[in-house]
């Protein structure tokens, strides 16, 4: 099974300060244990870059080239699949933001879910399950 990866998830993974590493690295070796692949989108390193080099939202944050090397193994990984928002996506993305009337705080949650949805991905793992569930199309695995 594939199980997409939310940027909170890679975050709480990769900084051992955060309240739920242990818990995400325990998910995580299980998985891998498992022999479960994990599908990564572009935009999530792009979050994750901007969020773990945040000093207003890490009290340590990352310098961004140790950032950027973290995000680079992560998309290397060989348990990842790589995927993007394509020309199937893009149409879903539009339509979700009109008919479930998301704003602008929501926009890249979005386009990642519509990323997911195209590429056949059904498992996510987050701890932000009510931005998925609006969809209808996710199972969303919590790690606290």
């Amino acid at each position: 099974m594939t199980y997409g990866l939310g940027t909170d998830f890679l975050v709480a993974c990769e900084i051992v300060d955060h309240p739920f590493h242990q818990q995400a690295d325990a998910l995580l070796q299980k998985l891998l244990a498992d022999e479960h692949d994990f599908a990564l989108a572009p935009q999530t390193l792009a979050e994750f870059i901007h969020i773990v080099s945040d000093q207003r939202r890490m009290p340590v944050p990352l310098v961004v080239t140790d950032a950027i090397s973290r995000a680079e193994q992560w998309w290397q990984a060989a348990e990842v699949v790589r995927i993007y928002p394509d020309g199937n996506a893009v149409p879903d993305f539009f339509a979700w933001l009109r008919q479930h009337q998301l704003g602008r705080k929501r926009l890249l949650d979005t386009l990642l879910a519509a990323s997911f949805r195209n590429a056949k991905v059904t498992r996510i793992i987050s701890n932000n399950g009510k931005d998925y569930d609006v969809f209808g199309a996710f199972e969303v695995v919590e790690f606290r």
